[in-house]
């Protein structure tokens, strides 16, 4: 059988995408855009509040784009930009997101779970159960200029699988997104945050060309990139506080702290006592 002409070998990451050097982009998590008003998790925003955080970014000159477009840009262009991803892949992303990012000419990657097509969040012991996108959906996404990117297979703790079930959630959820859309996505996001270095080398060797993470610590760079989590609590003084936090942490390419071991089970704490939790 032939090579993956689209797979990239270890140490060769897409030539297409720039490395962000010792400045690292400003890079948002989002999660599901509906009714926040039961979210155990703190990771849902109304379209509302997202409407009023894209204002104020683009009010601060800033445009958010996808993840790609991001590491594409020069220096100079990237000053300019935000990076928008919404992990899990929620079906609400089509009806109540899309809509947003375009009154405001944004665009985002969603990071999708191939491996539960049309399913829920049966991930989330506390819930509230959300419908995921479905291969048809995935694909209007990409036609309307989303970037779709990796979340694994099943939404697993990658740094407790086996060999095996790594390359599962990496390979294979690249060659099932492939095809859906036609085009095999050039970015992973780890599920949880949870990364280790046997992790990022299997996201490399799968051929994806970054990878998201929450707080990377040592492992910093592009296959293990900082982002900001985005509540419904975000508003213009909470989101100039997390803008300057991030410039203090990764503006000077700072790399101190531990292998990511985020506090809750999106990399953010529970609203709610988690006793329950698996």
């Amino acid at each position: 059988m032939a090579a993956d002409p689209s797979a990239r070998r270890a140490g060769f990451p897409s030539s297409r995408l720039r490395q962000p050097g010792r400045t690292q982009p400003w890079i948002l998590t989002y999660h599901s855009v509906s009714d926040p008003r039961h979210d155990p998790y703190g990771i849902t925003v109304s379209a509302d509040r997202l409407d009023r955080q894209l204002a104020w970014l683009r009010g601060r000159h800033l445009t958010g784009v996808g993840m790609s477009a991001l590491l594409r840009a020069d220096a100079t262009a990237r000053r300019g930009l935000v990076g928008l991803t919404f992990d899990d892949g929620y079906a609400d992303f089509l009806h109540e997101a899309l809509p947003v990012l375009r009154r405001y000419d944004c665009t985002a990657t969603v990071f999708v779970l191939p491996g539960r097509p049309g399913g829920s969040n049966a991930w989330d012991p506390l819930g509230p159960r959300r419908p995921l996108l479905t291969p048809g959906e995935i694909r209007r996404l990409a036609d309307a200029g989303m970037e779709i990117g990796s979340h694994g297979l099943f939404h697993r703790h990658l740094t407790t699988l086996s060999d095996d079930e790594l390359r599962a959630e990496t390979r294979r959820s690249r060659e099932l997104i492939r095809g859906i859309t036609g085009t095999a996505p050039e970015g992973f996001c780890y599920p949880y945050g949870t990364v280790d270095r046997r992790v990022i080398d299997a996201v490399r060797d799968a051929g994806y060309g970054y990878g998201c993470a929450i707080a990377p610590g040592p492992l910093l760079g592009p296959f293990a990139l900082p982002r900001t989590h985005i509540s419904q609590a975000d508003r213009g003084v909470r989101l100039r506080a997390k803008e300057l936090r991030h410039t203090m942490r990764y503006g000077r390419g700072d790399t101190a702290g531990s292998r990511t071991a985020p506090s809750g089970e999106h990399g953010v704490t529970p609203a709610v006592p988690t006793g329950g939790r698996r």
